[in-house]
Formats: structure tokens, C-alpha cells, sequence
């Protein structure tokens, strides 16, 4: 009998962020977006940085999905849960702007300024993309307000 809902694990490397029974998620691997539903085939996948989202029940609107922000780690399917260990995970509601904003604005100069021998270009990227999709899920928790 295939199982009904997944139980979803969110731990990043500081603290447990969800630990709840939901109907769907999404998630953002190293290869690009994967869904998972109850009785999903058992996988193990790297993360990319992405926003995850899962809803919760079954006729929630999608104004109701719930919304974090990853960063890298891995990803465990199970058909009847999905665990995910990411080096770093937020909520939408948690997100500083001010500070996603900072650090997005950082990371433009930075790739701007070619001129520096000694600056990771790959580093500077990968700031730029984690800072936009902090901001991308930060906007989600004030759309649902």
C-alpha cells in the first residue's frame, strides 16, 4: 500500500527547521528541481541553492505552500519521507533583507570589478545566486501576508 503523505526532515548544519507530515515537495538538486510525492522511488541527491517548497495538505491553496531557502547539502527520498541536511536553510519569513539585499549588491560589485587579481570570481557567483534566492523567498513570505 503506498503511503499517503511524506514525513519531511529540514535540518541545516545549526538547527532542525521542519519535522512535519506534507502532501508535496520540491527541491532544489545539484541537477536542477525534482518533486516528490508519497511512494516517490528511494533516491539520495546532492542540493543545489535553491528555494524548496511543500504543501502541506491536500487541497491547500497555492498561496499556502511553505517556502526555504537552501544551500547546498544533500537530499534523502524514501517513499514515505523525504530528509534534507543542508549546510544552510531558512525560512521566508526568517530572511533579513536589508541583509540579503547588502550581500546581493556585494556580490554585483564584486563581479563587476574585474580589475581584482585576488577575487573569486566563483566565489563572488555563488554569493550573487544565494543572495537572489534568499531575496526570491523572502518575497514569498509578503506575498502570503
Amino acid at each position: 500500500m503506498l503511503p499517503t503523505k511524506l514525513q519531511l526532515r529540514i535540518v541545516s548544519a545549526d538547527r532542525a527547521l521542519v519535522n512535519e507530515p506534507v502532501e508535496e515537495v520540491e527541491i532544489p538538486g545539484a541537477d536542477g528541481y525534482f518533486g516528490v510525492l508519497p511512494g516517490h522511488t528511494q533516491l539520495v541527491s546532492m542540493l543545489g541553492a535553491g528555494e524548496l517548497w511543500y504543501r502541506i495538505g491536500p487541497v491547500e491553496p497555492e498561496d499556502q505552500k511553505h517556502y526555504l531557502a537552501l544551500s547546498f547539502g544533500f537530499a534523502e527520498v524514501q517513499p514515505d519521507s523525504v530528509t534534507i541536511l543542508a549546510d544552510v536553510a531558512e525560512k521566508a519569513h526568517e530572511i533579513d533583507v536589508p541583509r540579503a539585499e547588502a550581500a546581493r549588491k556585494r556580490a554585483e560589485e564584486r563581479i563587476a570589478d574585474g580589475t581584482n587579481p585576488d577575487m573569486d570570481l566563483e566565489r563572488a557567483r555563488i554569493a550573487l545566486m544565494k543572495s537572489l534566492i534568499r531575496l526570491q523567498v523572502a518575497s514569498r513570505a509578503k506575498i502570503r501576508s
